[in-house]
């Protein structure tokens, strides 16, 4: 199921996109904003991470986020999932999303996908965004995900929590892949039923979440698009990750695979 939207409501057609983002000009110059603007950003998956990258990006003014997901909001997801809450348990994750998205940022198109992403929709999805943010929680749509953004040439941005801890990183034609960084028993196969069996074997575990942990990894792959859009800065890209553990001290590192 299919719900696209920009529809903006009549009590914000004053809004001016200049004065919304005015705090950022002195960190983004026009021609990076136009950029933003002008972007379509992917995000696959509507949960803690997703909902955070979400909000974050209309919130700093992107012109277009495409969101797929194909769960609805549970009570268990209040803990960390910024979009969810008491009166929208059982909706859907991205009718949700779209609505809060729009009411922040009524300028932008938000498109939403009720539904699962596969290989043999993948493509249809990822085509024309600029950039991939992974906020998935199944290792085997990563893989998918992950190999077709390559073979498009999109940059891929992944995110992973377990418990106070999370990770971030970039992938491009140019950087090691998903499943080569990791060291999955995918890469350089074939997804036959042998392969994807051992994934799944991989990806039995569902990790416990606390609020901030995730919310603070997609706050941090909206930034990171930000940066690849716009050129300014210098992104995390594979073999190096960006680290976190928030039970340390010295909390946040980034590492080389």
């Amino acid at each position: 199921m299919k719900l696209s939207g920009a529809l903006m409501p009549e009590k914000h057609e004053y809004m001016n996109y200049w004065e919304f983002i005015d705090r950022q000009t002195g960190i983004l110059d026009k021609k990076e904003q136009l950029k933003l603007k002008n972007s379509q950003i992917i995000i696959i998956g509507c949960g803690g991470i997703g909902g955070a990258a979400a909000e974050m990006l209309a919130r700093m003014g992107v012109g277009k986020l495409r969101i797929i997901d194909k769960d609805v909001f549970e009570i268990s997801n209040i803990n960390r999932q910024v979009m969810s809450n008491m009166n929208n348990i059982g909706r859907a994750k991205t009718e949700v999303t779209q609505e809060e998205l729009l009411s922040i940022n009524p300028s932008m198109t938000v498109e939403s996908f009720n539904q699962e992403l596969t290989d043999e929709n993948v493509y249809e999805m990822l085509n024309e965004s600029h950039v991939v943010v992974d906020a998935l929680d199944n290792l085997l749509t990563r893989i998918i995900v992950s190999r077709c953004a390559s073979d498009l040439d999109i940059p891929f941005i992944h995110g992973a929590i377990h418990g106070t801890m999370g990770q971030v990183t970039g992938f491009t034609i140019n950087t090691p892949s998903y499943e080569e960084l990791f060291k999955l028993p995918s890469h350089g196969e074939e997804l036959t039923p042998q392969i994807i069996s051992r994934i799944m074997n991989l990806n039995k575990e569902v990790p416990p979440a606390i609020g901030p942990v995730p919310n603070i990894v997609g706050c941090i792959q909206a930034f990171e698009a930000v940066k690849i859009i716009t050129g300014k800065g210098t992104p995390v890209m594979a073999p190096r990750v960006l680290m976190f553990d928030l039970l340390k001290e010295e909390a946040f590192s980034v590492v080389r695979f």
